[in-house]
């Protein structure tokens, strides 16, 4: 891997954290401004999830720095899925059909996360956030950055991604996973014709309901389709009827202490 391949990887990084921060800001502003709920019980509440950044970035950022070097020794190698199919050079295997695979990769690994016992006792920090809104995507414990980027370098040996690819695909995974955990929702119309292809807020609102089976439903990333696919598809509810958390651990004083959520995985003891 030659040092502008590093160079570019380490761009793509800092670009996400960019684009992280910039959507997450503004989105909270608009939330704060449109929904107009008590600015100190909305700053309390983003500020357990906050805590999140601090000790899950530096976890991202420092597997993000393999994931770089793996994919550079993947396209050096030629090896992986991709570097198989015919033409893999040409722009429609190498992006659209990647990808794709890649989405489908973050559809399994999601649905990993939930059907194996003791990766759902991480898994599910995320899900105990009572007051979903934009800053409930950076509620993930340290422990789950850890799995998740582990995946993505299998991910990445798997299908032999290039760089250009990952760029892509994780930049429209953060757009796609910051507005989907916004307590706004489309329209209906909207919602009918995005929905058919894209994971909305309001798909995604169903996937944060309390109970089962609920909770086992809209696991996509960006894509809609594989919810279709294979059956894991639940279409969207009423507002009024959707009440978040999980119903297994639904104290609202441990869930809005961040020392007390990180220790959550570690006991059996439901609230």
């Amino acid at each position: 891997m030659d040092f502008k391949e590093l160079l570019f990887g380490s761009y793509s990084t800092t670009v996400q954290v960019f684009i992280y921060a910039v959507l997450i800001i503004g989105i909270w502003l608009v939330e704060l401004w449109q929904l107009l709920p008590s600015i100190k019980e909305k700053w309390h509440h983003t500020k357990n999830n906050i805590f999140f950044i601090v000790t899950g970035l530096p976890i991202q950022l420092l597997i993000s720095s393999f994931v770089v070097i793996e994919s550079g020794k993947m396209m050096q190698k030629h090896t992986g899925i991709l570097n198989f199919l015919p033409h893999p050079n040409s722009y429609w295997i190498k992006f659209f059909i990647g990808f794709l695979l890649l989405d489908l990769c973050e559809y399994v690994y999601h649905v990993i996360m939930h059907k194996t016992q003791i990766l759902w006792r991480f898994h599910m920090i995320h899900h105990t956030d009572q007051q979903l809104d934009v800053s409930t995507t950076v509620r993930e414990h340290p422990a789950e950055t850890l799995i998740r980027m582990c995946f993505l370098c299998v991910w990445v040996f798997i299908l032999g991604a290039s760089i250009q690819l990952l760029l892509i695909r994780q930049t429209l995974q953060t757009i796609a996973n910051i507005t989907s955990h916004t307590r706004f929702r489309f329209a209906n119309r909207t919602e009918k014709w995005v929905g058919m292809l894209f994971i909305t807020p309001n798909l995604h609102q169903v996937h944060h309901h309390y109970q089962l089976p609920y909770t086992d439903c809209n696991y996509g990333d960006i894509l809609s389709v594989w919810d279709r696919l294979f059956n894991t598809y639940h279409k969207e509810l009423p507002a009024c009827d959707i009440k978040f958390g999980i119903d297994t651990h639904m104290d609202k004083e441990v869930n809005a202490d961040f020392f007390k959520s990180l220790k959550m995985p570690f006991t059996n003891r439901k609230q």
